[in-house]
């Protein structure tokens, strides 16, 4: 099988390159990346060389760009976005551009060239909070930032081209993300880098926000299911129950490293902060044969640990992005 992963030089999609390569020795792997300030091909230093593996540096929105990426590929999966909450709120435009208009590049280009599978990279914020229970695929889109909402719009495009155009199309929602790689302005690796260094960690609000969690290497296996065992047309959830308080994983990360809670900072919210978010993954789960293996706390303590054994890739990133984050959560 050949496979186009677009943004594979970002945290989800190179981890899934790096995982497919190792399972399938005989899988090829095609990578189109812009390489925005999330986009890394440090990030697959380690694979860059391997000849079932290739880069193209390009756009998802530029139509020109994307034909020549998708040429003799089976499968696509879409994980290019722009994600981070914080930069949709400073920034939309960038988010609607890429989130949707270069969805719908990728779905054009998937029905020119019959691609026979198609995988939307979700979230579970397209569902907004919920207070109580858990959501299911068949939920309504409640979206509450311009990133959720952007999300949403490729969702329903994606969708649309299923029923409209039978192209073969899957959309996932996943729950949030953290392990080795993941770019130092989210929440797990921003706290262990933030420590680290020495600095004070920025809660928002009290910390009582609540998100489910799965470690990337989780993930990889979930997409990998779904490449092989899905069915055209299925939306399917990936969680695992991981349910905590942005507070307690705070303090968590401040135990592992041996620091003190005095180094957390109380911040003001910010717009539209969605409380709870849990997933129900159900259906993944039954008809698929999927079940996370790594235990939440295990699963911190290896990223912790990556992020100390490499420095060398954290640091530069950080200090490009400080400029931005200079005032953050005030």
């Amino acid at each position: 099988m050949k496979i186009l992963i677009t943004g594979g030089a970002g945290f989800m999609g190179s981890n899934f390159i790096r995982y497919i390569l190792k399972k399938y020795p005989s899988y090829e792997i095609v990578n189109l990346d812009k390489l925005t300030y999330a986009g890394n091909l440090e990030n697959l230093r380690d694979i860059e060389k391997n000849q079932r593996y290739g880069f193209i540096k390009g756009d998802i929105a530029d139509s020109k760009d994307v034909e020549r990426a998708i040429r003799g590929v089976d499968a696509l999966i879409n994980y290019a976005a722009e994600t981070h909450v914080d930069r949709s709120i400073i920034a939309p435009d960038a988010f609607i551009k890429t989130d949707v208009l270069g969805t719908f590049v990728l779905l054009e280009a998937a029905k020119k060239h019959q691609i026979k599978r198609f995988i939307q990279i979700s979230t579970d914020e397209v569902f907004g909070a919920i207070e109580k229970g858990t959501t299911s695929e068949e939920a309504s889109f409640k979206p509450r930032s311009p990133y959720s909402a952007s999300k949403a719009g490729a969702d329903h495009l994606a969708y649309a081209y299923f029923t409209t155009y039978n192209l073969p199309v899957i959309i996932t929602h996943a729950c949030n993300f953290f392990g080795p790689y993941q770019y130092p302005e989210k929440l797990i690796p921003r706290f262990i880098t933030n420590l680290m260094e020495g600095k004070k960690v920025p809660v928002y609000g009290k910390g009582n926000q609540i998100r489910e969690w799965i470690f990337t290497e989780d993930h990889c296996s979930a997409i990998d299911t779904i490449l092989h065992k899905g069915k055209d047309g299925e939306i399917y959830n990936i969680g695992t129950g991981y349910r905590k308080t942005n507070l307690e994983i705070t303090k968590k990360i401040i135990k592992i490293l041996h620091k003190n809670e005095k180094e957390i900072e109380y911040v003001k919210n910010r717009p539209g902060h969605d409380v709870r978010y849990a997933l129900n993954s159900n259906k993944i789960q039954k008809a698929l044969d999927w079940k996370p293996k790594h235990g939440f706390d295990q699963a911190l303590k290896e990223t912790i640990l990556w992020y100390q054994n490499n420095k060398w890739w954290w640091k530069p990133l950080k200090e490009k992005s400080e400029a931005l984050y200079k005032n953050w959560g005030k």
